[in-house]
C-alpha cells in the first residue's frame, strides 16, 4: 500500500510543480476520511536548496530517507546537469517496483536515470519534441496530461501534475481517498491521462459556461441513457457543433468523459456501499454488470469485483 512519499529537492527545482506534491501527499486528511502518508522531502546535500525563482529552501533529510519509499517524486526543474545521486535513488526505486512519479520537466530527470527507456512518457508539450531528441529510446506522447507506464508515471505541464498524482492515489487507495483530496484542492476529481494538455482554440466565455452546466447535469444524470443530440440540446446547439466545442474545451468526447464519469461513480459505490454490481450498474448508467465489468477491464484493468475486494477493505480499515 502506499505510505511512505518522498519528494526530491534536487536544484533548480519549480515551486508550483514542487508545491503541487507537497500538497497531494504532505496534508494530512485523515479528519475527512483521507488519507495521511508519511511524507519527507530529501536532498544530496541538506542545506539551502536553490529554487528555479531564485530563492532557496531550507531542506533538513538527505537521500537515505527515500531506501524504502513507496514512491518517489521528481518536480520540474531548471538545471541540465542532476547530480548521481538523485539518479541512484530514482533507479532504485524503480528495480524494487516503487511508483515513481514526474511532474512536467521533471521528466528529463527519469530520462537521465535510465528509467524512461523503453517506454512511454510525456512532459509539458513545449518540451516534448526535446525529451524525444536527447532520448530516442523513449516513445513521449506529447499530446495527453499524464502517462502510466509500469509504476512510473510522467505528468505534463503545471496542473497536470495534480492529475497524475491523484491517479497513483486512486490505484493505490481507491476513489473515494483521491476524491477527499482532489475536494480539499478544489480540483475535478479525475481527468483523463489521455485528454489533451491544451485547448485547441479558444471558446467564448458563454460557451464556456454552458459546457460547466451541461457537464454538471450530466454528472447529475449518469444513471439516464445520454446521447450526444440529447446533451447538444441541453447545450443549445447542434449536435455537431457540441461534439465538436466539447472536445477542444475538454480535452476529450462527450462519451469518453460520460464513460469515465460513469466509472469514478461506480468505483465509489462498490467502495462505500454493499450494493449489488447490478444495482451499481444500473445507478451509474452501464445498464447491466456485465457492460461494467467490460468497462472496467478496459479503463481500470481489473474488474468490479476485484475492485471492491481491494478497495472496500481499504476503505474499511481507514475508517
Amino acid at each position: 500500500m502506499l505510505k511512505k512519499i518522498v519528494l526530491l529537492a534536487i536544484p533548480g527545482v519549480a515551486p508550483f510543480e514542487f508545491g503541487v506534491v507537497c500538497e497531494v501527499f504532505g496534508i494530512d486528511r485523515s479528519d475527512m476520511g483521507g488519507p495521511k502518508f508519511d511524507f519527507t522531502i530529501a536532498t544530496a546535500e541538506p542545506g539551502p536548496v536553490p529554487t528555479s525563482l531564485g530563492y532557496d529552501m531550507v531542506i533538513s533529510s538527505d537521500l537515505s530517507v527515500a531506501a524504502d519509499a513507496d514512491l518517489i517524486a521528481v518536480s520540474a526543474h531548471v538545471y541540465e546537469s542532476v547530480d548521481e545521486r538523485y539518479l541512484e535513488v530514482i533507479r532504485a526505486a524503480e528495480a524494487r517496483g516503487a511508483w515513481v512519479l514526474s511532474l512536467c520537466s521533471g521528466a528529463f530527470v527519469l530520462a537521465q536515470a535510465g528509467i524512461l527507456d523503453g517506454r512511454r512518457a510525456t512532459t509539458h508539450w513545449m518540451h516534448a519534441d526535446e525529451l524525444a531528441r536527447e532520448f530516442p529510446m523513449i516513445t513521449v506522447d506529447p499530446d495527453v496530461l499524464f502517462v502510466e507506464d509500469r509504476t512510473v508515471v510522467t505528468g505534463a505541464g503545471t496542473a497536470a501534475g495534480i492529475d497524475a498524482a491523484l491517479h497513483i492515489v486512486r490505484n493505490e487507495l481507491g476513489a473515494s481517498a483521491a476524491n477527499v483530496i482532489a475536494r480539499r484542492m478544489v480540483v475535478p476529481p479525475q481527468r483523463d491521462g489521455g485528454q489533451s494538455q491544451y485547448i485547441q482554440s479558444p471558446v467564448s466565455p458563454v460557451c464556456a459556461d454552458s459546457f460547466a452546466a451541461v457537464a454538471d447535469w450530466m454528472v447529475q444524470n449518469l444513471h439516464e441513457d445520454l446521447t450526444v443530440d440529447q446533451l447538444a440540446r441541453k447545450a443549445l446547439m447542434s449536435s455537431r457543433t457540441f461534439a465538436r466545442r466539447f472536445r477542444a474545451d475538454m480535452g476529450t468526447t462527450p462519451s469518453a468523459w460520460l464513460n469515465r464519469q460513469r466509472i469514478i461513480r461506480a468505483q465509489q459505490l462498490l467502495e462505500r456501499t454493499d450494493a449489488s454490481l447490478e444495482s451499481v450498474a444500473q445507478d451509474t448508467g452501464f445498464g447491466t454488470a456485465s457492460v461494467m465489468r467490460h468497462h472496467f477491464v478496459k479503463v481500470l484493468q481489473t474488474t468490479p469485483t476485484a475492485y471492491r475486494r481491494t478497495f472496500a477493505v481499504r476503505v474499511a480499515q481507514s475508517a
